[in-house]
């Protein structure tokens, strides 16, 4: 990835969080663009087992380390805050120490929950953190420990992820919808929902512009990229059901209710919306627009077998 790494350039990207949503679609994406990768996960991978980190990037030898591995129950992480400091902090902070030791560049994957959604507006990645509960403060922690190894970091945050397969709100509400005729979704947190085959290949673009131009101090540091436009968790249940109905799925009624009606043990962020526009400055890559995107992973799911 830069002059004195040249001899790197055919070694595989290292991905990990193992069979993870975003690190399945990073495989596929780096693949797809002709870049050779390896994934792994527990229990080959475990930043439960910090030597298995060690013995992971002596056998693969990356070219380009991308971390996409986390805690990331939101709610459990209030009682198991060790865990989630564990994975969140201590794992990427010797996973990144490891990618400076070895010479390659680090991609490391956070969240808008860095934030409390206080402002207002999309938050840039210069305005100022202030995490609600332990899960977005043992990200932060982590974001922290990476830039400051010494490793050549990109910190990526992103936000509402969600996938064809995995854990994700797009697919709760998909099956919730086959249990009910009606739903009660909170409408007054405001965010960016992010496809995670979009964010895969905006990291493989990152990746492919590395190789191209080497290491330039500007690439280093915190960016955020999430898919373009945003809405409510209740506007994006709608969207999801407008789209089944494409496919000839029921719509349940979504009721719209406030945060306050669906208490939870960790706050969120009312308001986190993310400002993207570092990322295309930099790097010439733009998330596409949610709604787009969201109509192509219901026709996934769904297509040829509603």
């Amino acid at each position: 990835m830069s002059q004195s790494n040249s001899s790197k350039a055919d070694a595989p990207i290292l991905i990990t969080g193992g069979g993870g949503q975003l690190a399945r679609a990073l495989d596929a994406a780096a693949r797809a663009a002709g870049l050779a990768a390896t994934r792994v996960g527990r229990p080959e991978f475990d930043f439960d087992r910090p030597d298995s980190l060690d013995a992971v990037m002596r056998d693969r030898a990356p070219s380009l380390v991308v971390n996409a591995a986390a805690y990331t129950a939101v709610d459990a992480a209030e009682t198991d805050e060790a865990a989630a400091y564990r994975a969140n902090r201590d794992g990427p902070a010797r996973l990144a120490t490891l990618a400076a030791a070895a010479g390659v560049p680090i991609v490391h994957v956070s969240t808008d929950f860095v934030f409390d959604g206080s402002k207002g507006s999309p938050y840039s990645e210069t305005d100022p953190t202030s995490p609600l509960g332990v899960y977005g403060a043992s990200k932060l922690a982590g974001e922290r420990a990476v830039l400051s190894s010494g490793a050549r970091a990109i910190v990526l945050r992103t936000s509402w992820v969600y996938a064809p397969e995995g854990k994700n709100f797009v697919l709760t509400m998909l099956n919730a919808a086959r249990r009910t005729d009606r739903l009660r979704v909170v409408a007054d947190q405001r965010g960016c929902p992010t496809r995670a085959s979009d964010l895969a290949e905006g990291i493989v673009a990152i990746v492919a512009q590395l190789r191209r131009t080497g290491w330039r101090d500007e690439h280093g540091g915190i960016f955020h990229a999430a898919g373009a436009g945003w809405t409510t968790w209740h506007g994006f249940a709608e969207a999801i059901f407008a789209n089944a109905a494409r496919h000839g799925v029921a719509a349940p009624v979504v009721e719209p209710i406030a945060t306050a009606d669906w208490p939870t043990p960790t706050r969120r962020p009312a308001d986190s919306r993310l400002d993207c526009t570092k990322l295309a400055a930099t790097f010439g890559v733009r998330l596409p627009d949610w709604q787009a995107s969201l109509a192509r992973t219901i026709d996934e799911i769904l297509g040829g077998r509603a």
